[in-house]
């Protein structure tokens, strides 16, 4: 009983833990790059709405501050910079009460005449992407040359460029130019690989104790935290993205949480099962009821003699 409840214990508990909420950050326009003087809409999406979702950003002057405190301005989930400077440029992210981050998205804003409108988040290998140079004095599109990784690529006469079925080998920093306008600054773009899907066990079943005790080892490892880096000069140091500690923190409280709520259960339950199995056994019937009641007024017989 013992051996078998453990893993459902374990089960349970990486169960719990595993319902955290998630979200992300969309932005408005879906842009990487901006014109100083144009507005800015950040939006967290999560499974919780009640979660208490706020926007924070990181930029060379202010680290971790949130949107109201001295920048744009906070409605429910939702963060609106009406007129966005060169020092908005910067790391943007989404964060909980509980400090758990969502995506980060990167923002930079230019004074320049020139900027390449790019997807603002990773693209999935065998999407198509579109990129658009834009010239800020003028709202018609221009003939435009874009290049990736310094080296020229081609040369369209709308200003947009059409990558059909991206794969991991179209990742890099790409910019355009416009002649007699100017240069874009660069801007990364992040391809990922397709999801591998499994099929779906055939029946329902808890899992093996090999692998809870994987899972639990899993929850208990310190989580490693990367951070892309554009190899641009004009990129954000690696120091600029979220820290994972509150996150760490916030999963070592959760599951401390339910370990003190279902230990309880589980210790009186033992120790129920442990009594109920050490309680003595009612005294059997005796087989021969009429026999039995001979022999207790004999019994009696004596005992009065005895006593005279």
């Amino acid at each position: 009983m013992k051996g078998t409840s453990v893993p459902w214990l374990l089960w349970l508990i990486s169960l719990l833990c595993g319902s955290t909420n998630q979200a992300r950050l969309i932005v408005s326009p879906s842009s990487s790059q901006l014109f100083e003087g144009d507005r800015l809409s950040l939006s967290c999406e999560g499974e919780d709405s009640a979660a208490g979702w706020t926007v924070k950003r990181n930029t060379p002057k202010r680290q971790r501050s949130r949107c109201g405190d001295g920048w744009g301005k906070q409605v429910s989930s939702s963060c609106t910079i009406t007129y966005i400077f060169k020092r908005d440029s910067g790391v943007y992210w989404c964060e909980c009460r509980e400090g758990i981050t969502s995506n980060t998205v990167n923002i930079t804003v230019t004074g320049g005449p020139v900027i390449l409108q790019s997807p603002v988040l990773p693209v999935m290998e065998g999407e198509t992407i579109t990129l658009l140079c834009k010239a800020k004095s003028t709202p018609s599109n221009l003939p435009a040359a874009f290049y990736k990784d310094g080296s020229f690529i081609g040369t369209e006469s709308t200003g947009h460029m059409t990558i059909p079925r991206v794969s991991m080998s179209d990742e890099g920093l790409y910019k355009c130019h416009i002649s007699h306008h100017g240069e874009s600054p660069p801007s990364w773009i992040t391809v990922t690989g397709k999801p591998t899907t499994t099929a779906p066990p055939s029946t329902l079943s808890p899992p093996s104790t090999s692998t809870l005790l994987s899972v639990s080892t899993l929850m208990t490892t310190p989580i490693q935290s990367t951070a892309m880096a554009s190899p641009s000069a004009t990129a954000l140091p690696t120091d600029s993205a979220p820290p994972t500690v509150s996150i760490h923190l916030s999963l070592v409280l959760r599951v401390v949480c339910h370990l003190v709520v279902f230990c309880p259960y589980v210790i009186t339950t033992v120790l129920m099962v442990s009594l109920y199995r050490q309680r003595p056994s009612a005294t059997a019937p005796h087989p021969y009821p009429e026999q039995k009641l001979t022999e207790d007024f004999d019994v009696m017989e004596v005992t009065i003699e005895h006593h005279f």
